[in-house]
């Protein structure tokens, strides 16, 4: 026995930024090490995620989560009770042998996820180093650039946008607390703008903390982000970029086989000259999901027609996946891929996905979900691995602010150690 050894393990329902229940797992190790982990849910999921496990029924809606708590308290903690947290992989391999199925279906992805994650946080806590160094060790320096959702359409929003997130990326910065205010004082811009244009229900906000503003087309999204940038004084396509995801799964018709997009019926083709509109018109720099998750042929072409301008990124079409990363990576479909843990289920899958990216020369985007909590890991998982890219939302709702304080507080721990991936000139 030795001070990593898990001696505790247990699981409760908490509540999301959605109100919706999830997983909330505590690990405790002999060393008085404790870690403390939820599990955050998407709108917006790819058909081969690994499975949440929901109760069904009437209570909470049908969403509850106590078999999910349940699967961790009576079968998973008895199992991993002895084995040493700081040993993670064999950790996370005991969840798999444990759970036996592909997609997590028997024991839940959230429960997994929540006791993988916890687990990793006992390890640093139970060693006194923080997160990011436990897993990155003492090179991990690089803070990531933020994708800022500021504009919420399609399942993250009640309006008419078709695409799913319109974001700034603020590269133009030596420091990550100086992108995140370069991105704070555009938000605030957009917020004077769209109640200007459309009115105060306009500064409403959706999932993500992003304005929800009653606009229909895309460009009138491109168009407000600009118009704020410059407002803020920075200009568009130097000092910070555009970048959109589309989820282009939430408006493909499989039926027909078209997509519907400002209120049109696009073939693929159609969309994809869609797309070389845009990229010639805004300085979009990234393009998340642009066609449904079976697409990978249109993404490979829209790819070849934008390489060198714009990165092409999967989510539903890879959802942190290795076996779909491969596929996606030796087909030249993809740039760089999201990386969820919930989408898969361990912290050490999810970095197996991290690793073989970056290795072919591709991006890993650490993300948030929809329906997140005020749990911060992924700060930590973004600077442990360097990706120097994640996506978690608008600078507002606590479940979003949690994460881009962890980054300040990260670039106040390294000091002059501290390095911005945006200087680095990584898009």
């Amino acid at each position: 026995m030795s001070a990593f050894t898990i001696a505790d393990v247990y699981a409760l329902q908490i509540i999301d930024s959605r109100g919706d229940p999830t997983v909330e797992v505590v690990v405790v190790t002999e060393g008085g090490g404790v870690g403390r982990a939820a599990t955050p849910a998407g709108a917006s999921r790819g058909r081969y995620e690994a499975v949440e496990l929901r109760d069904g029924g009437r209570s909470w809606g049908g969403r509850g989560v106590s078999r999910a708590v349940e699967n961790v308290n009576k079968f998973i903690a008895p199992a991993i009770k002895g084995l040493e947290s700081n040993m993670y992989r064999v950790v996370d391999r005991k969840l798999l042998e444990l759970d036996g199925t592909p997609n997590k279906s028997r024991l839940g992805a959230n429960a997994l996820t929540a006791v993988s994650l916890a687990n990793v946080k006992a390890a640093a806590d139970t060693l006194g180093v923080p997160l990011f160094q436990f897993l990155g060790g003492f090179k991990a320096r690089l803070l990531p650039i933020p994708l800022m959702n500021l504009i919420n359409g399609g399942a993250h929003a009640g309006n008419e946008l078709t695409f799913q997130e319109f974001m700034v990326v603020p590269v133009g910065a030596d420091k990550f607390s100086e992108a995140l205010r370069m991105a704070v004082e555009v938000y605030k811009e957009l917020r004077k703008y769209l109640k200007e244009k459309y009115g105060p229900s306009a500064i409403n906000v959706g999932d993500e903390g992003g304005y929800a503003p009653p606009m229909k087309f895309v460009r009138e999204a491109l168009d407000a982000l600009v118009n704020s940038i410059r407002r803020a004084g920075y200009s568009e396509g130097t000092d910070i970029y555009l970048a959109l995801d589309a989820a282009a799964s939430q408006f493909y018709d499989e039926g027909k086989n078209v997509y519907r997009v400002d209120g049109k019926e696009l073939s693929s083709e159609d969309l994809l000259e869609y797309y070389r509109e845009l990229v010639d018109q805004y300085p979009v720099k990234i393009i998340e999901d642009p066609f449904n998750e079976e697409a990978f042929q249109e993404f490979t072409k829209l790819r070849s027609y934008v390489k060198g301008q714009v990165l092409i990124i999967g989510d539903d079409l890879t959802v942190t996946n290795i076996n779909r990363i491969k596929k996606a990576v030796s087909t030249d479909s993809i740039d760089g891929s999201i990386i969820k843990v919930n989408q898969v289920g361990t912290i050490s899958e999810s970095e197996e996905c991290i690793e073989y990216l970056l290795n072919s020369g591709k991006k890993a985007i650490i993300s948030h979900r929809s329906g997140d909590t005020e749990d911060n890991v992924i700060a930590h998982i973004a600077v442990a691995y360097g990706v120097g890219l994640i996506k978690t939302g608008a600078p507002a709702r606590g479940e979003r602010t949690s994460k881009y304080n962890e980054l300040l507080r990260i670039e106040y721990w390294l000091g002059d150690e501290a390095l911005y991936a945006g200087k680095l000139k990584l898009l």
